[in-house]
């Protein structure tokens, strides 16, 4: 019995439907034919040309004094390689080649305080630390890679963190290593 009351309301909801869809629909379409017909009557009009490209002219910048500062660098600002190449920096060949001649992560554009640890994957051979940054997007991450913003290699991944060794400038501006962890996130 409670069958066949739901075949009949469903019947009854589906014939519903198909005539208010049938009274939506026209056949009447002679205001769009009109505009077609007018539209197609107008003159149509002559393209301008392209202007023409003119090809570029490189321009090598030579300075008549060989020992002149190059004008297109920042004079305030040391880059990179100008820190490295200092005397006695406190930077080691292995330090150097991480700094200088490695491609960034992803996860190096964050400061190490503004990520967070939330979990751990692992399968037989390997083992990766699971890391929200604070755009709220996960990334996967395990031993050799780089997180932080300064140069922070992933040393060992734990249930409960992650170690890190970060490359810093110290106070008298030399290069030092130092260590670091990211403890597991329980609110997460």
């Amino acid at each position: 019995m409670i069958l066949f009351r739901l075949k009949a309301i469903w019947t009854a909801s589906l014939v519903c439907a198909l005539l208010s869809l049938g009274g939506c629909v026209s056949t009447d379409v002679s205001d769009l034919d009109q505009y077609v017909t007018e539209t197609l009557a107008r003159p149509g009009g002559r393209i301008e040309p392209l202007p023409e490209i003119k090809p570029y002219e490189a321009y090598a910048y030579q300075s008549a004094d060989q020992d002149a500062r190059d004008p297109f660098r920042l004079f305030y600002q040391k880059d990179e390689e100008e820190l490295i190449e200092e005397e006695d920096s406190g930077l080691t060949k292995e330090m150097e080649d991480e700094i200088r001649h490695r491609n960034k992560e992803e996860l190096e554009q964050f400061e190490l305080d503004s990520l967070r640890m939330v979990g751990i994957m692992e399968n037989e051979d390997n083992q990766w630390g699971i890391i929200k940054d604070p755009g709220g997007v996960v990334h996967r991450i395990k031993v050799g890679n780089y997180m932080g913003r300064n140069t922070g290699k992933v040393l060992n991944v734990f249930e409960d963190r992650i170690e890190i060794r970060e490359i810093i400038r110290n106070s008298q501006g030399r290069w030092e290593e130092r260590q670091a962890a990211i403890a597991l996130d329980e609110q997460e």
